[in-house]
């Protein structure tokens, strides 16, 4: 399965008109975790990804690929 994480992070990171820094801040990381994130260098921890899906009021299942919308 194609690791669509990096994808929707960093799309619904822009959508809502936010930095990397900006979205790091809110998440209580570092901006390289950000932009590593987004490169699919590493992956978040699950409790990162619980936050991330809070900031933008998605799912994690949405987030990791398992469902389209």
């Amino acid at each position: 399965m194609k690791n669509v994480f990096p994808e929707r992070l960093k799309s619904l990171r822009l959508e809502r008109g936010l930095g990397q820094v900006q979205l790091a801040k809110k998440l209580g990381v570092g901006k390289s975790i950000i932009s590593l994130w987004e490169l699919g260098k590493c992956e978040p921890t699950l409790s990162n990804l619980v936050a991330i899906a809070s900031v933008f009021d998605v799912s994690t299942d949405y987030l990791v690929g398992l469902e389209n919308d």
